[in-house]
């Protein structure tokens, strides 16, 4: 998967956490796991990298919702898999 389907995807699953209004601070392995069988079901990615791309998916949705500007962008402060 390229970047950009990679970034596309946690704008996807990013949107969809929205509409649930699940907390960009959720942990709860549980409450992910929808959107981590999303993930698997539209990409190729193992267990481990979909829950991480879940995770940055709520590190996009922190970022966004805060003052710092584009995302996408801010998240290579944080060392994110984005850019």
């Amino acid at each position: 998967m390229d970047e950009n389907q990679y970034n596309s995807l946690i704008e996807k699953i990013a949107t969809m956490m929205e509409n649930d209004e699940i907390s960009v601070d959720e942990q709860n392995v549980q409450k992910l796991q929808k959107y981590k069988d999303n993930v698997k079901s539209n990409s190729n990615l193992n267990e481990d990298d979909s829950l991480k791309l879940v995770y940055e998916s709520l590190l996009y949705l922190k970022l966004k919702n805060s003052d710092s500007g584009d995302p996408l962008q801010k998240g290579d402060e944080f060392g994110a898999g984005f850019s």
